[in-house]
């Protein structure tokens, strides 16, 4: 037998959260970096949990009416100069081709760091009668912003994501279209990535440059902070105002149309590993989980264990599970740590006596019992069937009933990341009606804060400059927490949610 690889030990959550997120990262085989700097390679594993994502989201787009396209990748700077909110919010972030092959360009060409100016371009030559509307697009791209600090997920130069943009008759239209967006994304952070969300709209610093109304929801991961994850936004008519998009409508005048762009991306999976992840590793909801159930045999050099295992492979597989038999020559210690590292959901183990028994027996990975230890420990206790006894609870399924218990593990497994997730916001959202009771919540706790504002930007600006939260959003669902502004003591019939985010 090869001599079998060490699993290095993980960094302790609790000690320092960011290089914990950043092991995971690299010994889960999500990422590895590239020879530019900020530039990540999605390695096999962590492409395949975007794949997952694209299909969820795709799939309920199109039940929506929506259509896939792809626009360039360069967008001419004239182009981009049409919108001044818009080119004034991008233009840090903004990476420029100035050459094509040895000569100089007459224009400058902006790598698409979005694409609302590409759509307005196409619009205004496509869209001429209220018959060709809505326009209900999407499109499955990367993009390319130079952020100055990186960090794998979190903040690529370049990132894959979908952008939709969609054009309306009315404003009443569009928005709806805006908030029902916000909607899919909360359904599918919540339903399939067991993340819950804070819906709500964000301020008028915070929202996207060029619209009338950004729409978020927004997350809390393991430490308390949040993550911006999908947005969407109501531009109202200014872009088609820019671009002069216009179509004649049913009264046969000349109008500009309403519309809308939201975006989803691969930061979502730095999301999944910061809500459920743990010190032995990645923990994947089965939902998005590449290999939602490996089997691993155990003694497998004696008579009928690897065809009994194949065959488990092969009738979980009939039923719609995506699974894999481990079959390498690592010893089984290894092998269980190696795939709770990877986050797989359901461990079947499948042994001699387990055989005769007429069984397997199943290790889900959020039921591990190992917080804070090396993910391989005492290998040499973790030889042949005794490797059964390690640290995760583990459970005897009847063989001939196999395919419906895993099923029902897989979702209960999906339901208590779900629930933890929740526990987590709820332990970790705190009320304050005074600056003094926000500053000792954020030194002490940290989490989300609720708190009213009058809805001034200057105390939005000294909530940052003294407390260090920002305004994540005003959440749907409003309460009353105080009768006025912790910063000015005006009336105030808001509630934010602040806090420090990724």
């Amino acid at each position: 037998m090869a001599k079998d690889k060490k699993v290095e030990q993980i960094t302790d959550m609790d000690e320092d959260f960011a290089q914990w997120f950043t092991d995971i990262v690299t010994r889960a085989e999500l990422i590895s970096y590239s020879g530019a700097k900020g530039f990540f390679i999605l390695r096999p594993y962590g492409y395949a949990i975007w794949e997952n994502i694209q299909n969820e989201l795709d799939k309920r787009f199109k039940e929506l009416g929506h259509v896939n396209v792809s626009m360039p990748l360069l967008i001419p700077e004239s182009l981009l100069q049409k919108e001044k909110d818009h080119v004034e919010g991008f233009a840090p972030e903004c990476a420029w081709v100035t050459f094509g092959g040895s000569e100089e360009l007459d224009e400058r060409l902006c790598i698409r760091p979005t694409s609302e100016t590409l759509f307005c371009d196409h619009w205004q030559q496509t869209v001429q009668s209220w018959r060709d509307l809505p326009m209900l697009y999407n499109q499955w791209c990367s993009v390319l912003r130079w952020e100055k600090s990186t960090r794998p997920f979190l903040r690529h130069r370049e990132f894959l994501w979908q952008e939709g943009h969609t054009l309306h008759a009315t404003a009443e239209e569009a928005i709806e279209e805006t908030e029902r967006m916000l909607d899919v994304y909360a359904e599918l952070y919540e339903d399939v990535l067991a993340m819950p969300v804070v819906k709500g709209v964000k301020t008028d610093k915070e929202k996207f440059a060029g619209a009338e109304r950004t729409y978020t929801v927004e997350c809390m991961m393991h430490d308390g902070k949040a993550l911006q994850n999908g947005t969407s936004h109501y531009f109202g008519d200014g872009f088609a105002k820019a671009f002069d998009i216009t179509y004649t409508d049913k009264n046969n005048r000349l109008v500009h149309p309403f519309q809308t762009s939201w975006g989803f991306s691969t930061r979502s999976i730095g999301g999944i590993i910061m809500t459920h992840g743990d010190n032995n590793g990645l923990c994947l909801p089965p939902r998005v989980a590449p290999v939602q159930v490996v089997v691993v045999p155990v003694a497998s050099q004696k008579p009928g264990v690897l065809e009994k295992a194949t065959e488990l492979v092969s009738r979980l597989k009939a039923a719609g599970v995506r699974v894999m038999c481990d079959t390498s020559d690592q010893s089984p210690g290894w092998k269980f740590a190696e795939h709770e590292m990877k986050g797989v959901p359901l461990r079947i183990e499948i042994g001699p006596r387990d055989i005769e028994q007429d069984q397997c027996m199943a290790a889900r990975r959020d039921k591990s019992a190992r917080q804070g230890e090396s993910a391989l420990q005492g290998e040499s206790a973790l030889q042949g069937e005794s490797a059964r006894q390690g640290g995760v609870d583990k459970l005897p399924i009847p063989l001939a009933g196999l395919e419906i218990e895993v099923k029902k593990l897989l979702e209960d497994i999906q339901k208590s990341l779900f629930d933890n997730a929740k526990a987590n916001l709820t332990r970790n959202t705190r009320s304050a009606s005074t600056l003094d009771e926000i500053r000792i919540i954020q030194n002490e706790n940290g989490g989300f804060i609720k708190a009213m504002w009058c809805g001034s930007r200057e105390c939005e600006l000294k909530m940052k400059e003294e407390i260090g939260v920002t305004a994540r959003c005003i959440p749907y669902d409003q309460e009353r927490v105080g009768d006025s502004c912790p910063v000015c003591g005006k009336p105030s019939d808001k509630m934010v949610i602040w806090g420090v985010a990724y």
